[in-house]
């Protein structure tokens, strides 16, 4: 958040001349709240955010791809056109709206700070060396988040630019359910062996790899992250409420690095569009929806498991194909 104050602050910089400009674009409080509901809800749900903030997006009118005007008419961009690249890159709604629903993300990590403050503690006195199970726990986190982080920084223009349509998020939901299926078969077949009572500590290093490779699915826009290392934690052999857990811890470091890299690429755009004020509600109203659902999901998982999640996927997946191209 402080290369956003840094990055806003660089751009009133250079329209020193203007008297104080308003944004651009009007972010509402009924868009803000929306977004922070959808965003909130799903981020931990294994069903998908991806999905629904296209969806919301759609509704709200926030996907538009036409070339934003300051109020004298003049013509804004995000990158102005250069000899190399004369076509340039225009600030538009979508690039706006785009970076809104990833920075909201902030939302969804202070909520599991919230809830799992003693698992963040004794991960701090494990690194100061007065816990070995927050200690072990920590390094199990680390172990699960390189491998997506690698990638993840490795591919993400690749991804952005051939993974993220309407087309793949469909065929990710259905691939989504489909592994969701498998794995809770896996699971009621194997409750008996070993790890009922596991924690996520207890996890050695090559298992704490594996949930992180398996998180690296995630990277296919509409997959799930919290879905993916649920079921990794599944086959590490962590029951459904630890196993989801060790999600929500894996999942800190993981938003809040896609998080800043938004911030630093394109929050200065972000905030010369939509402004200050319902971003930051939209971060809370995330806040409160995230801690909620995060509740309803341990709680869910405790006795159902991921079946239900799998078929609202199918069902997911059949109205995208109907909203886009019926």
């Amino acid at each position: 958040m402080f290369f956003l104050l840094a990055g806003a602050g660089a751009a009133g910089a250079a329209r020193a001349a203007d008297p104080a400009p308003g944004p651009v674009a009007e972010l509402s409080v009924r868009d803000a709240v929306v977004l922070g509901v959808v965003e909130g809800v799903t981020e931990f749900l294994p069903i998908s955010s991806t999905g629904h903030l296209i969806i919301a997006g759609q509704m709200l009118g926030l996907e538009s791809e036409q070339q934003l005007k300051a109020q004298s008419g003049e013509p804004l961009w995000y990158r102005k056109p250069t000899p190399a690249h004369p076509e340039g890159v225009p600030l538009t709604l979508k690039l706006a709206s785009d970076t809104y629903t990833v920075i909201i993300q902030v939302g969804a990590i202070a909520a599991v700070i919230i809830l799992y403050w003693p698992q963040l503690l004794s991960m701090v006195l494990g690194l100061l060396g007065r816990s070995a199970p927050g200690l072990r726990l920590l390094r199990n986190v680390v172990l699960a988040t390189l491998p997506a982080a690698v990638i993840g920084l490795a591919t993400h223009e690749w991804i952005d630019e051939h993974l993220f349509s309407i087309g793949a998020v469909i065929a990710a939901q259905v691939a989504g359910a489909l592994l969701m299926f498998w794995a809770e078969s896996w699971r009621r077949r194997n409750s008996s062996v070993g790890g009922a009572r596991a924690e996520p500590s207890d996890l050695n290093p090559r298992k704490s790899v594996g949930i992180g490779f398996a998180q690296c699915l995630a990277l296919w826009p509409g997959t799930s992250r919290s879905m993916v290392t649920i079921v990794g934690g599944y086959l590490a052999g962590l029951n459904p409420v630890r196993a989801a857990e060790f999600s929500f811890l894996v999942g800190l470091p993981t938003l809040f690095g896609a998080a800043l890299l938004k911030a630093v690429k394109t929050g200065p755009a972000m905030v010369e569009v939509f402004g200050w004020t319902n971003m930051l509600l939209g971060c809370a109203v995330a806040t409160v929806s995230a801690a909620i659902a995060v509740r309803f999901l341990v709680t869910f998982l405790s006795r159902h498991g991921l079946a239900l999640f799998a078929w609202y996927r199918l069902a997911m997946a059949v109205f995208l194909a109907v909203f886009f191209f019926v």
